[in-house]
């Protein structure tokens, strides 16, 4: 028996995507090198619980207000902190 789990993803994955490149223009450096961008969803990503879901809608249903609130803040903070941890890593290797 063949199991189809293509419909299940991490939630924040869509929403650290979304900050990510809303976020971007503000560093220029990274915004120009989609290898960065990617270090940079990664470690915002690593910095959140993750939260396996089918569907978005459902998922959402459930939550309170307050929830999402929380949710929204947690995801602001972890790719404000991966943007400027790629950016320190940048200017460390750029250091002779």
């Amino acid at each position: 028996m063949t199991q189809d789990f293509s419909s299940i993803y991490n939630h924040h994955e869509r929403e650290v995507l979304g900050a990510v490149m809303a976020l971007a223009p503000q560093f220029p450096a990274i915004a120009a090198d989609s290898d960065l961008l990617c270090d940079v969803a990664c470690v915002a990503l690593n910095r959140l619980p993750p939260r396996y879901i089918r569907h978005a809608v459902d998922f959402l249903f459930y939550l309170t207000e307050h929830e999402r609130r929380e949710i929204d803040a947690a995801i602001e903070e972890s790719v404000g902190y991966a943007f400027n941890f790629v950016q320190a890593r940048l200017a460390l290797r750029a250091k002779p």
